[in-house]
């Protein structure tokens, strides 16, 4: 399962944005170092498609995708040099797939720290950057010395060397000019800003009114790197504790509809190029995780290995046609399932059945 860090400096909401996305009970307390241990949890990838067979196909069983989140201990400016949690923290970011900065606006002088999401901003990339310059100094003599009796590392090092005075500069991987491929050539070193990044700005509840201001400078300090998401946290972590009816009308009741957090899960599903497939029936309606470009045979194998290892063919149609017709029965009887082979990509929303022999 693919993996997210919420990374911040102390009481920016890590915690309470983990509780609301998760239903976790973790400590949200006004005081640096409340978490020094990653809570691990996992919430789902809200699907309007997925509810909508199921409830066409009068399922027994409702599965989303879902995604792992794990809430890392704040950072301090000097992490990098072991300020803080230091290396313990920066450990806990090298093992997840993507990065999610929760950058504080919300305005309380009861709990201590900057109120400004762009400083939280400035500080993070920072002590990352630097962390990566750290990492790249102690690994590339060893590396240069080993291309020269082994020509196929010698791109991989080119890189390094590329990454090497970008890092020295205090920019980003992900800021920099680097081609796509240099940074695929990067990946084993585990750099920490080397990965895909989200920002969600943490604000109070007046600050609502005004949120698109709020968050605006961030998103424009950001610019195409990163989706930038605003909201209040702590409001929506109140409604996560709450059954569904009382969930919809607490945020109703501030004019937020579902609420900011599920538009920030499929956001975060994306940015690490995760779509989804369906399949329905009355036993079971279920949402399957696969990475673009995957073809039938590697998505029925997300089902279970026996049927991408005897995969035959894979029948198939777009849900939103599938949900028009009003069956699978009736979509089969008036020619619209498509049956496609071992060539065929999936696109996100296609629902299937495999075929299969073993």
């Amino acid at each position: 399962m693919e993996k997210f860090g919420f990374v911040g400096l102390p009481n920016a909401g890590k915690s309470s944005l983990y509780n609301a996305l998760t239903g976790g009970g973790a400590l949200a307390a006004p005081y640096a170092f409340a978490t020094t241990d990653p809570n691990v949890g996992v919430a789902k990838v809200f699907d309007h498609r997925l509810d909508s067979l199921a409830t066409m196909s009068g399922s027994k069983r409702v599965v989303p995708a879902a995604v792992q989140f794990n809430d890392i201990g704040g950072l301090v400016e000097g992490a990098s040099k072991g300020e803080g949690l230091g290396n313990k923290f920066l450990a806990g970011i090298r093992e997840v797939d993507a990065i999610v900065y929760v950058l504080r606006a919300f305005r309380d002088d009861d709990v201590p720290g900057v109120q400004d999401p762009l400083e939280h901003l400035r500080v993070v990339e920072l002590e990352l950057t630097y962390a990566d310059l750290e990492t790249v100094e102690k690994q590339i003599d060893k590396k240069r010395k080993a291309a020269k009796g082994d020509r196929s590392l010698v791109d991989e090092v080119a890189a390094a060397d590329a990454a090497l005075a970008i890092l020295e500069a205090g920019t980003p991987l992900y800021r920099s000019s680097l081609a796509p491929e240099q940074l695929e050539l990067l990946k084993p070193w585990f750099l920490l800003t080397n990965k895909p990044v989200l920002a969600i700005v943490n604000v109070d509840e007046e600050q609502l009114a005004e949120l698109d201001t709020v968050i605006k400078p961030v998103e424009e300090e950001l610019g195409e790197l990163a989706p930038v998401f605003g909201a209040c946290i702590q409001l929506e972590a109140e409604a996560a504790q709450l059954d569904p009816d009382d969930r919809a009308e607490m945020l109703d009741a501030y004019d937020l509809g579902e609420g900011a957090l599920p538009r920030f899960i499929q956001a975060a599903y994306h940015a690490l190029g995760l779509r989804t497939f369906l399949t329905t029936g009355e036993k079971e309606s279920r949402a399957w995780t696969f990475r673009v470009g995957s073809t039938a045979p590697v998505c029925a194998g997300r089902i279970h290995s026996d049927m991408e290892r005897g995969f035959i063919r894979a029948e198939t149609i777009h849900w939103d046609e599938l949900l028009e017709i009003g069956s699978w029965a009736k979509a089969k009887e008036v020619g619209k399932i498509r049956q496609e082979g071992k060539d065929y990509v999936v696109s996100d929303g296609d629902v299937l059945e495999i075929r299969f022999s073993v």
